[in-house]
C-alpha cells in the first residue's frame, strides 16, 4: 500500500507580489508545513528501531503538529496522544479526533504546561516523545527539505527569509541553508504584537495560532537579523485578502508572514533581492475564529 506521507514536501512556490514569494505548505497531506517535521522525526525513529506498529506517540502542540502526527499515526499504525492548550480552534480539535488521536487539554495559552505534561506522560508510560520544541531534527527537516526546494524553485537573488516562529524549526533550518547560497540574506522572525517575547516584551494572549507560543525554543537570536511585529487582527485581515484576492485559502499565521514581508520592504526599501516566506497551512482550520 502506498503511503500518503511520501508526498510530504515538494510544495509550490507561489508569487504573492512583485518581490514576495511563498511556499504553499497547505498542499502537504495533512494541510500544513508541520508534515515535514513530523515525518522527518518519525522516519528517523523508525530507522533507529525506536518506533514500531502499535507504539504510542505523545506530543504537545498548538494544533498543526498534532494534526501531522495524528495523520502519520493513522497511516502507520501508531496510537497518538496530543496535549494542547484549550483555546486552540475547534476545527483543529475536530481534525485531531477525526484522525483518531486522543486530545488532552491544558489551560489557555499554557504551552509550558502542555510540554511538562507531555514529558511526564511519556516518561511514565514509555511513549515515544518527538520533542518538537527542542529536537534538532526539526531544524534538519527544513534545512534538507524546505530550504533545498526553495533553492531549486527560485533562481533569483534572495534578500530575506521571513517566518513566524512556533518551535523555530522552519526559520532556523530554512534560513541556514539559504544563507549559504545568498550570504547577504536577512533572517527575519515574525511574532504577535500581543506577545512579543523575542523582542523583549511580555507573554500575552493572541490569535495568531502556531506562533508566539511564549518561548524562543529552537530560535537562535544570534542568527536573526530582524523581528517584525504583527497584530492579530492585521494578520487575520491579510489572510482574508489572500483568499479573496489571490485564491490562497490560508491560515492566520500565513497572513502574518505575508504582512511581515510587506512591512520589511517598507522598513528596508533598498533591500536587494526577493523576499521568501511560507504559507504555513490551509484556512479551513480557522473558520470559527476568522
Amino acid at each position: 500500500m502506498n503511503k500518503l506521507s511520501v508526498n510530504v514536501g515538494k510544495t509550490p512556490l507561489v508569487q504573492i507580489s512583485k518581490r514576495i514569494w511563498a511556499k504553499f505548505e497547505g498542499q502537504n497531506p495533512s494541510g500544513s508545513i508541520k508534515d515535514r517535521m513530523a515525518s522527518y522525526i518519525l522516519n528517523d525513529a523508525e530507522i533507529k528501531g525506536l518506533l514500531k506498529k502499535g507504539h504510542t506517540i505523545i506530543e504537545a502542540t498548538s494544533g498543526n503538529s498534532g494534526i501531522a502526527f495524528a495523520f502519520l499515526g493513522a497511516e502507520r499504525g501508531y496510537k497518538v496522544k496530543i496535549v494542547m492548550p484549550c483555546n486552540m480552534s475547534e476545527e483543529r480539535k475536530q481534525m485531531l479526533k477525526m484522525y483518531g488521536a486522543e486530545l488532552i487539554e491544558v489551560g489557555a495559552g499554557d504551552f509550558d504546561a502542555a510540554i511538562k505534561l507531555r514529558d511526564e506522560i511519556a516518561s511514565c508510560k514509555g511513549y515515544f516523545n518527538p520533542r518538537q520544541f527542542s529536537n534538532p531534527l526539526n531544524i534538519e527537516a527544513h534545512y534538507s527539505g524546505t530550504g533545498v526546494e526553495i533553492l531549486h524553485q527560485h533562481t533569483e537573488k534572495i534578500g530575506a527569509f521571513v517566518a513566524g516562529t512556533g518551535t523555530g524549526g522552519t526559520l532556523m533550518g530554512t534560513s541556514r541553508i539559504l544563507k549559504l547560497y545568498h550570504p547577504g540574506m536577512k533572517t527575519v522572525a515574525v511574532e504577535p504584537a500581543e506577545s512579543p517575547v523575542m523582542s523583549g516584551g511580555e507573554l500575552g494572549p493572541h490569535g495568531i495560532q502556531g506562533i508566539g507560543d511564549g518561548s524562543k525554543f529552537l530560535v537562535n537570536l544570534n542568527e536573526v537579523d530582524d523581528i517584525v511585529i504583527i497584530k492579530t487582527e492585521e494578520a487575520k485581515d491579510r489572510a482574508r485578502k489572500l483568499s479573496k484576492e489571490s485564491g490562497l485559502f490560508v491560515g492566520v499565521s500565513s497572513g502574518a508572514n505575508v504582512l511581515g514581508c510587506e512591512k520589511l520592504l517598507e522598513m528596508y526599501p533598498d533591500i536587494e533581492g526577493n523576499i521568501i516566506t511560507v504559507l504555513s497551512d490551509r484556512g479551513e482550520r480557522y473558520l470559527s475564529c476568522m
